[in-house]
């Protein structure tokens, strides 16, 4: 096979100019049996990118637990995760990144992220019925950060709110770390009954291939090679790596998506994302054992003079590649037509397990699909990893050894008011979180979103959590503090948690100080999810995530899908009548190492990581989940970042009748006996221990709530009542919930106006 007359002489130099190292370019060539084409370079670069094969990370990713009860399909098998949830329901669900496009091209970086989540969820066949997102940036004091900020939330609304799905969840953090490189990961979520799951494969000699969608242009190419590299100066100059969106297109997809499940001509259908025709083509060959083979002529183009190698590369766009039964093309094309969608044959589906791509009729490309491939012939490598000797140093940093604060207030109402803790309301009222009637917990009024399931009782709740500074401490702790604060919040909510969707935020994996963060975070997850019974179904792994000057804090973020067997039962976080009791599952312990409170005290992430037992983290959401089932408790919040101070103040600000006081005393009473004040304020108000949650219990059921912990051997304190229009902990901080709410509602505003 020659290469064009217009494509470059393909050399090693042009190889590794494309990311493929010497050793993969010679392993390419022992493949082929010759010197690939341009083209074909072209596809092995993205392919073989860490963006597709995950080539520094499969080998760790197998460790997670990838099976259990309520799961369809394993995870990897398909474009989402899917989990049974009775009544023939079933949920499809997947978090993925668009941290370098947001980077560069905030707006469309986000949205675009936002559009790729979704086609990943309907081209399964299922419905899209809810968004999430989870987001990073720098300090709001810096121009740039502000303008990332602002482009990010602006473009996630404008997308889920043209293509109609409400975004119901999320989380955002703000540290030094992210300043330049922002997190932005996506989630979304669907429901699909399970006669209606389609596949991504492509199978049957001789059936159909169709692309559908958006015309293919010059945006997105190389978008997955961009994404396995660190930002840098010349970053800029690959704003053509960042895609443009169109939800309107998206949404008639979507109904001709669905519409083409039930027609009964389809074999197998998937979105093409990062690497466009060439993922979409070669995977669906690879699960179906078979080959595909396609014409480059009949690609629709926006732009004159394409390549080969531009067509197989881009990453425009709303557009899906389908597999249609022979002889029942006319349906296929008559349902696009109907949805005004452009729709054109390109290809057909061989028996020779190869990718044959040609333009014009001369081979441009002849691959086994199999070596492109996850799971397949892609690299997988075992990356050196190397704890970082400085990390003993800052880990051996005693919090107890800062003075105690001169005015509790103050600092209180200081972290009140960080951006990190303060609501995010400018950011959620920009988008439609009610859309579809399904929300029963909209954001900012629970610790995870509790969705309805039309025509069952069943309710869904969906979360976003992770801390990237108590991965930085201890990546093996952070890793299991992240999926059990997860769980933790849909628990709050009532729900039953029973899988996870994740996606890894890490720096360059080629640094063994690095990648000794995320192996040591993955095996974290790994421990917890068995551990709390929530196998992995999915996600994304994202590296690069680093500057010239430093990597962002290691950042997995856990998407957490818990169930409902009766909304009625839904939780939300504020309190709800006065003079109810508020008493707290667990107890709190010292745990300032990496809290916020430290980081505004001394401007660095230092300290201990917080210890978690899993056994009792286990135990602390069996006695809310059944005190809930019994009808003991009326709302449930969990401590996490600003400490018990903090959470106790979002249940006031958070109660559906604006806002209700509590006065809380000290020393408590843990089980109805008198207990021991931990000598340190600090450590009682401000302290990020885990496995707490506060729940708002009637009076009536106070000595229930005590026997259940007792059955369980869990800690439990009455702290104190609900009501007045103060927020009270005594004898340390005493405030007018007027000032709470001031402060609550207007920081982050206040900070994006500077």
């Amino acid at each position: 096979m020659k290469n064009l007359p217009s494509e470059p002489k393909v050399t090693l130099k042009l190889a590794r100019d494309h990311g493929l190292s010497s050793e993969e370019y010679d392993r390419i060539c022992k493949i082929l049996g010759r010197v690939p084409t341009y083209t074909e370079l072209g596809i092995f670069s993205v392919m073989w990118s860490e963006h597709c094969s995950y080539k520094n990370s499969i080998l760790e990713l197998k460790t997670l637990p990838r099976e259990g009860p309520n799961l369809l399909v394993q995870a990897g098998e398909e474009n989402a995760g899917l989990v049974d949830i009775g009544d023939g329901l079933a949920v499809a669900f997947k978090i993925e990144s668009h941290n370098h496009p947001s980077a560069l091209e905030p707006y469309q970086g986000a949205a675009t992220g936002v559009g790729g989540i979704m086609r990943d969820i309907f081209s399964m066949g299922a419905r899209p019925i809810a968004s999430l997102d989870s987001l990073r940036f720098g300090p709001l004091n810096i121009d740039r950060n502000r303008f990332l900020l602002d482009g990010v939330v602006r473009g996630i609304g404008d997308y889920g709110n043209c293509f109609g799905v409400p975004t119901v969840a999320g989380e955002i953090y703000f540290d030094p770390s992210y300043s330049g490189n922002p997190i932005v990961n996506c989630m979304s979520v669907g429901l699909v009954k399970h006669d209606r799951i389609a596949r991504a494969i492509a199978k049957g000699s001789g059936n159909i291939v169709m692309i559908v969608g958006s015309s293919t242009g010059r945006d997105g190419i190389h978008g997955a090679t961009f994404a396995s590299e660190e930002l840098s100066d010349e970053s800029e100059s690959k704003r053509s790596s960042v895609q443009v969106g169109d939800p309107f297109t998206e949404k008639v997809l979507l109904e001709a998506t669905l519409e083409l499940v039930q027609s009964g001509c389809l074999v197998g259908i998937q979105d093409m994302g990062a690497a466009g025709i060439t993922c979409s083509t070669c995977e669906m060959a690879a699960r179906g054992n078979s080959g595909i083979e396609i014409e480059l002529a009949h690609v629709p183009v926006r732009e004159e003079n394409m390549t080969p190698y531009e067509i197989m590369l881009s990453e425009s766009q709303e557009r899906m590649l389908v597999v249609i039964e022979k002889g029942k093309e006319d349906i296929a094309q008559n349902i696009f037509r109907k949805w005004d969608l452009h729709a054109a044959i390109i290809g057909h589906v061989t028996n020779d397990g190869l990718m044959r791509v040609r333009n014009h009729g001369e081979v441009v490309a002849e691959i086994p699909a199999e070596v492109l491939v996850l799971g397949g012939g892609a690299p997988q490598y075992h990356t050196p990893s190397r704890k970082p000797d400085w990390l003993d140093t800052i880990t051996s940093f005693d919090p107890s050894s800062l003075p105690e604060p001169d005015d509790y207030n103050k600092t209180f109402l200081d972290l009140l008011g960080s951006p990190t803790i303060a609501s995010k309301h400018w950011v959620f009222e920009q988008y439609d979180t009610t859309i579809r009637n399904n929300t029963r917990v909209p954001p900012g009024k629970g610790d995870a979103a509790v969705l309805r399931v039309k025509y069952t009782k069943k309710a869904l709740s969906l979360t976003t959590d992770g801390n990237g500074r108590f991965v930085f401490l201890d990546p093996k702790m952070g890793g299991k503090i992240a999926v059990a604060e997860a769980a933790r919040n849909v628990v709050c909510t009532g729900a039953r948690p029973i899988a996870i969707t994740n996606c890894l935020n890490f720096g360059n994996p080629m640094k063994p100080e690095v990648y000794h963060f995320f192996r040591e975070a993955v095996a974290g997850m790994g421990e917890a999810c068995r551990a709390l019974g929530t196998p992995v179904t999915g996600g994304n792994v994202s590296f690069y995530n680093e500057s010239e000057d430093s990597a962002v804090l290691p950042t997995p973020v856990i998407g957490m899908l818990g169930l409902l067997d009766n909304i009625e039962l839904s939780l939300k976080a504020g309190f709800t009548v006065e003079g109810n009791q508020v008493v707290m599952l667990g107890e709190v312990t010292p745990a300032l190492g990496g809290s916020e409170y430290l980081y505004q005290k001394v401007g660095e992430v230092k300290g201990p990581c917080p210890p978690l037992d899993l056994e009792r983290e286990k135990a602390v959401q069996q006695v809310c989940l059944q005190a809930n089932h019994h009808g003991w408790i009326s709302a449930a919040h969990d401590i996490s970042e600003g400490g018990l101070s903090i959470a106790l103040a979002e249940m006031c600000l958070l109660s559906p009748k604006s806002s209700l006081g509590v006065n809380i005393f000290f020393p408590a009473t843990p089980g109805g006996n008198e207990g021991e004040v931990i000598p340190k304020p600090s450590e009682i108000l401000f302290s990020e221990c885990q496995s707490v949650i506060l729940v708002e219990v009637n009076a009536n059921y106070v000595s229930n709530v005590i026997q259940l912990t007792k059955s369980l051997k869990v800690p439990c304190s009455v702290l104190g009542t609900v009501g007045s229009d103060r927020f009270k902990i005594t004898p340390w901080i005493d405030l007018p919930l007027s000032e709470l709410v001031e402060t609550y509602y207007h920081s982050l505003e206040y900070n994006m106006s500077k």
